[in-house]
């Protein structure tokens, strides 16, 4: 499933958005269970304790020229998972990626998608599907011209509202 999104990413030309909507996913995610057992990542400290393979990927996109940006609508408080994905976000950005969070509070007049999802070019979109849990079920490419403008009226509202990941403060 997610040689669907490094697909997408390889061949994205200007741009690639993700926009998130869940407030938890994958509760048995190693990485996270770490992080609530005490595992911090550390900006200072050796770059290869943090880095992870997506990075090199992003690293990659970015350089080619492509925009990558994500937008994470969260609600307030924000849920243990939001934290940690708080926490990690900061090699994200330092991979070229930009970020932005936003309360559902100030989203609650954005007619979303129902659904998490990756927009490649404003050409193709590819949505993920999560059990109530927050495991990945499926994923759908669609390129219907009423999608594609409803995905990106919708992340550009979010994206125009959000604060950025260096200003955004957890909850």
């Amino acid at each position: 499933m997610v040689n669907a999104v490094l697909d997408g990413l390889a061949q994205a030309r200007h741009s690639a958005v993700h926009l998130e909507l869940r407030d938890s996913y994958q509760p048995d995610d190693p990485e996270f269970v770490a992080w609530q057992q005490g595992k911090r990542l550390d900006p200072a400290a050796d770059r290869s304790t943090w880095w992870r393979p997506f990075l090199d990927v992003v690293t990659e996109t970015t350089a080619r020229g492509v925009a990558m940006r994500r937008a994470r609508v969260v609600s307030e408080p924000v849920t243990d998972y939001i934290r940690y994905e708080y926490d990690v976000t900061f090699p994200n950005v330092v991979a070229g990626e930009s970020v932005r969070w936003l309360s559902r509070r100030k989203a609650a007049d954005i007619p979303l998608p129902g659904t998490d999802l990756w927009m490649f070019d404003s050409e193709a979109v590819l949505f993920t599907y999560f059990s109530g849990v927050g495991d990945v079920v499926d994923r759908e490419w669609r390129t219907e011209p009423e999608v594609l403008r409803l995905v990106e009226s919708a992340f550009e509202l979010v994206w125009e509202r959000a604060m950025p990941h260096g200003e955004y403060r957890v909850v």
